[in-house]
């Protein structure tokens, strides 16, 4: 009879580990989409990030999603040839529509409900951006992919992940690049570069280590906005970092 309990126990799931976070706001690079590529996408680094995103919401976790457009076009560009700030912010604004609609489609072959919110109004292709709507969403175990920024020039990516991640009240922001963590030096660069498990908001500020743009990473520090760094191309981290595991780089008061 305990043998048939315990058997019952295990296959109802009670076993499974818990978990550390169980709203996420994952940033990701839309550089890093590009894989191998000049430009554009590789549906292979789609497809995986996809999958990593179906890993954890598979356990519950309630995910968003804000994705940069770099891969396709970044307001500096616009500067560098000669083109207006604000109208190259805006074309870069489109450019994370482009890439949202890509991410969207992916996780919709995967079988995982998907909402694409705009801060830009494009009604044939997203919805508009609305806070209370985009918690329902996260909390019907949705993934709310939010596209065009913060939907003003001159701010970055980052700086919209950090807004929107404090707006639904997330947990945590999981930063995912190409690095496994944050480092004293670009690692790529220097093999002397350090790199650091935990480190707060002060020693980055003190050490000018590279986390984000100075507005997205003042705006968590004042929320109390815990960040993890980490290499979103090896497959399980995302897993293994809302069930607790030491992944990456953590930046925390």
């Amino acid at each position: 009879m305990k043998i048939l309990s315990f058997f019952l126990f295990y296959l109802s799931g009670k076993t499974e580990r818990p978990v550390k976070y169980k709203r996420i706001l994952l940033k990701l690079s839309g550089e890093a989409l590009m894989g191998d590529k000049q430009f554009g996408i590789d549906h292979t680094i789609l497809n995986h990030y996809a999958k990593e995103i179906k890993t954890v919401t598979d356990k519950g976790i309630q995910v968003a999603v804000v994705i940069g457009g770099g891969n396709i076009f970044r307001g500096i560009q616009a500067v560098e040839g000669g083109f207006d700030r604000v109208q190259g912010d805006y074309m870069g604004m489109l450019a994370t529509v482009i890439n949202s609609m890509a991410l969207q489609s992916a996780l919709d072959s995967e079988g995982v409900q998907t909402r694409l919110q705009s801060a830009i109004e494009m009604k044939e292709v997203a919805e508009p951006f609305i806070r209370r709507r985009a918690v329902r969403h996260l909390e019907k175990g949705r993934v709310v992919i939010f596209g065009a920024g913060t939907g003003n020039p001159y701010f970055t990516t980052d700086t919209a992940a950090s807004l929107r991640a404090v707006e639904i009240e997330a947990d945590v922001i999981l930063k995912g690049t190409k690095v496994d963590g944050i480092y004293s030096a670009d690692p790529r660069k220097d093999a002397s570069a350090v790199k650091y498990n935990t480190v707060s908001f002060q020693e980055v500020y003190e050490k000018n280590l590279n986390v984000m743009d100075m507005t997205a990473f003042t705006l968590c520090k004042e929320n109390n906005l815990p960040i993890v760094v980490f290499d979103i191309n090896t497959p399980g981290n995302l897993l293994r970092i809302v069930q607790g595991e030491k992944v990456g780089t953590v930046v925390e008061v």
